[in-house]
């Protein structure tokens, strides 16, 4: 974290300087965003990074959320809560997923424990997989909210009753609640509405959508205990399938002692609903003691339960642009998370891919709205995530499928442990790969950094920063800010000096950088170039470096000395271990949601700039 740019300024660095009318609840806003879930709440935090955007965020409740129902945090989400600043609250109080051990029938009524393996692969990501109640990490957001320059905060017991069109062509979306505290009604106008309202979405029942898909009529329940029980893996995740009962995924919880379990229960007959079947918690503690006999299951209190029927469905478009209008008018509307795609909750992947949905959509929404792009970008929106949420309901089938499968023999049981291994990148949240399109270029240099793969996150790896020699993650240097990063990694014998490579790209992108960086504001506020060096950082002269990647900012001028870095002094190097050509060096190219979207030579001056040019408005 840098302060102190534009004076000293004592007390809490995370709480910014108040915006004029912080904390006002305007009736014209930039974004109105409708549900104050995961996705609602990841999109509000992105955009109060930013004094000049209005927003409002509304949710029906009373008030923030006290159990959580979503609690699996796969390791894509931790690095996402590095770049808002909260990571290590979350991996300070959650449980950690290290290993996974997998139960199957054995000989007169048994259980036996098939295998035990790791859960996250080595190398995979810098932070791990964990579980934490659903409502810390709404805590978390909830705290940005309030310290940023608007003090945003959720407008609670607000019911959305009507989505239309106002006739304001500055704001002209508008939405009527009904204010569930008995104050009557309010009407907000918008220039953007973002519905994060769930699966029964007002919004998305206003754009005309709907859900599609099949439901796999399976029923299950879910609970969250404090157990006392003889079952050996009650504090590993367990996957357990019985000879005749059923099954059971066991998730240890944070805090040492609760445990989650998800409990296999009949199959749904004709039209019948989860809510038809007369399923309680004393139901569900007798199938989980029938499920894992001969052990003993002791339930001493019940914090959460509920039951719930499998189902995939998605939408045909996550905006309010018809596909024959495409291109012709921007989005107004757009929806994320549950409004526009649900799935199971046993892969772990519902609240992750809500906060990935407007993760993606944030920093869009940003550019446009700050003049930084054109409207064409949000357009993209809806293409990338919604491809992902197609992937993600064809994985949800079939984890569904093979938990429920009633194995004839070992071979058949070992299916579902094997569909698990080969997909654990998935369930990590590190598999996302974005097709090409106008901010995710080509794959034709993707050999000079083979281990950096365009279309998918940018990889962390250990480094020194030169100026300090503080050792960090690359990746942690990257904030939610709305920035694209250009990183030149050095080839070897650079040292930053004139004449070489670094210093012939500096001198020729920062022209093209100040194009798109409003007069006035920091030389590094659109786009952030930084450089990696393979030399050691005790064998590079500081003042050698090219002015670019020592900028002068804020209203005293003050250097930014946070711009370059080289290789881990103890561990791996970030060259071998990402696969970045040591005789040519390589130029990323990184969006701001820290996915990839160039690789290209460190001479590529006019390709990166002509590709930048095709969103990118001029200052």
């Amino acid at each position: 974290m840098q302060f102190h740019l534009n004076g000293f300024r004592s007390g809490d660095p995370a709480v910014a300087d108040a915006h004029p009318g912080a904390g006002e609840k305007t009736q014209d806003v930039d974004v109105l965003i409708v549900g104050c879930g995961p996705a609602g709440l990841t999109l509000a935090a992105q955009l109060s990074a930013f004094p000049e955007i209005s927003v409002r965020i509304t949710e029906r409740k009373p008030g923030p959320l006290e159990v959580g129902q979503a609690d699996g945090i796969a390791c894509r989400s931790v690095e996402m809560f590095e770049a808002f600043g909260f990571a290590e609250k979350v991996t300070k109080e959650g449980y950690w997923v290290n290993e996974v051990a997998f139960w199957r029938p054995g000989a007169e009524g048994t259980l036996h424990r098939a295998d035990r393996i790791q859960d996250v692969e080595d190398d995979l990501s810098e932070m791990p997989h964990v579980i934490l109640n659903q409502a810390r990490v709404h805590d978390f957001y909830l705290e940005i909210m309030r310290n940023s320059p608007r003090r945003l905060t959720p407008d609670y017991n607000r019911e959305l009753v009507e989505l239309t069109g106002s006739g304001d062509p500055d704001h002209p979306m508008q939405a009527t609640f009904k204010c569930l505290d008995g104050t009557g009604t309010e009407t907000i106008r918008a220039r953007y509405v973002v519905g994060c309202d769930g699966a029964r979405s007002t919004v998305r029942a206003s754009m005309g959508h709907a859900l599609k898909g099949e439901s796999a009529r399976q029923l299950w329940g879910v609970m969250d205990v404090l157990p006392v029980t003889d079952f050996p893996d009650i504090r590993l995740k367990a996957a357990i399938q019985s000879e005749g009962q059923g099954s059971v995924l066991i998730i240890p919880r944070e805090g040492g002692y609760m445990v989650r379990m998800y409990i296999e229960l009949d199959e749904l007959r004709g039209d019948e609903r989860a809510a038809d079947r007369d399923v309680s918690a004393e139901l569900l503690i007798a199938k989980a003691q029938a499920i894992l006999a001969p052990y003993a299951l002791d339930v001493k209190e019940v914090a959460w339960w509920s039951a719930y029927e499998i189902g995939q469905r998605v939408c045909d478009a996550f905006d309010d642009v018809p596909e024959a209008e495409r291109g012709a008018r921007s989005p107004r509307i757009f929806i994320a998370g549950d409004a526009c795609h649900t799935h199971s909750p046993k892969a772990g992947q519902g609240m992750n891919v809500s906060m990935a949905d407007t993760f993606n959509l944030g920093w869009k929404l940003a550019a446009v709205l700050r003049g930084r792009a054109a409207p064409s970008l949000l357009d993209t929106y809806s293409e990338e995530r919604r491809a992902k949420a197609k992937e993600l309901i064809d994985f949800d089938r079939d984890m569904a499928r093979l938990f429920s499968a009633k194995p004839k023999d070992d071979a058949e049981a070992a299916q579902f442990q094997r569909y698990f291994k080969q997909h654990g990148r998935y369930t990590a949240g590190v598999e996302t790969r974005y097709d090409p399109s106008l901010i995710t270029g080509d794959s034709d240099h993707q050999a000079l950094a083979a281990g950096q793969l365009v279309g998918k996150r940018f990889h962390s790896a250990p480094v020194v920063r030169l100026a300090d020699a503080k050792p960090m993650q690359l990746g942690h240097a990257f904030k939610a800010d709305g920035r694209w990063r250009v990183l030149a990694f050095a080839p070897a014998g650079d040292k930053g000096l004139p004449g070489g490579a670094v210093a012939r790209l500096c001198a020729a992108l920062e022209p093209a950088i100040a194009g798109f960086t409003p007069s006035g504001d920091d030389p590094d506020s659109v786009i952030d170039l930084r450089a990696v060096f393979q030399t050691p950082h005790r064998e590079i002269r500081l003042g050698d470096l090219p002015p670019a990647l020592l900028p002068k900012k804020g209203c005293h001028g003050l250097t930014d000395y946070e711009k370059v870095f080289c290789p881990a002094t103890n561990g791996p190097d970030i060259f071998d271990l990402r696969g970045i050509d040591r005789a040519r060096g390589a130029l990323l190219l990184l969006r701001p949601d820290q996915y990839l979207a160039q690789v290209l030579p460190l001479e590529a001056h006019e390709e990166i700039s002509h590709f930048l040019k095709g969103f990118l408005l001029p200052a």
